[in-house]
């Protein structure tokens, strides 16, 4: 088992700290967790997953949208070459794409190639037509929360869908996200700010019309995801002048 040795960082309160309500009869989707617990593991240790089919799709076909972006690999066995019906990425070779991605980038032509690779995703017309089905509703806020859980615990480990306050009225359109294995595998602030969370919030607000605000703790690698909330400006976000970890 790796083990991490994390630098504790006190993460400011933030302006938009957001009421969360969480219930008992609430249930953490375990997805692919590989731990004897079936929880993520402690703070320190990498938690082990037992991906399967679909997960290694997703990673494979999320990688391969990104390798257009990423510099060169450096290593014989990253730059072997992958046949699109071999799923061959993990998600280690996934985050190490997304590093790639980042290499010789500005914090804002990192956002935009996450950008890019989001739209690529996506049949021509396909944001035009999530603001139709999805206005910015209490309804459509809780219905993309409850879709979060099952599809992207691929990408960010186990989560829940929480009750949220929002301006004074409570919904359940909020995802905890336990111990994010992004944030765990990468093992980077920079990764975590720039090619997850400005971007994802970015693509809800302005390309679905969806307001998204993401909140990372980085003193347990937890997170909260906020549909219907508006999320600050990049200079009014206690991210942006969050230090990196020093030992992990």
């Amino acid at each position: 088992m790796v083990v991490l040795s994390l630098q504790v960082v006190r993460f400011p309160t933030p302006p938009y700290q957001i009421s969360l309500r969480r219930q008992s009869t609430d249930k953490i989707t375990r997805c692919g967790i590989a731990e004897p617990s079936g929880e993520p593991a402690p703070l320190g240790q990498k938690t082990k997953y037992n991906d399967g089919f679909f997960e290694k799709a997703f990673m494979t076909l999320f990688a391969r949208k990104m390798e257009k972006f990423a510099s060169p690999a450096k290593s014989k066995t990253e730059t072997k070459k992958k046949r699109w019906f071999d799923f061959g990425y993990d998600y280690e070779s996934f985050v190490d794409v997304s590093k790639r991605v980042m290499e010789g980038r500005s914090r804002q032509q990192q956002q935009e190639v996450v950008r890019e690779v989001l739209l690529s995703m996506l049949p021509p017309g396909a944001p035009a037509q999530f603001r139709k089905l999805f206005p910015p509703t209490k309804w459509a806020a809780e219905f993309n929360a409850a879709l979060t859980v099952p599809f992207f615990h691929w990408l960010v480990g186990p989560s829940e869908v929480v009750e949220v306050e929002i301006n004074g009225e409570k919904q359940r359109s909020g995802v905890h996200i336990k111990k994010c294995r992004y944030l765990e595998n990468s093992g980077c602030v920079g990764m975590c700010v720039n090619m997850c969370k400005f971007p994802t919030q970015d693509f809800f607000t302005r390309e679905f019309g969806l307001p998204l605000t993401m909140i990372p703790n980085f003193e347990d690698m937890s997170c909260e995801m906020v549909y219907g909330q508006v999320p600050p400006s990049f200079e009014d976000d206690p991210v942006s002048t969050q230090p990196c970890f020093t030992d992990i």
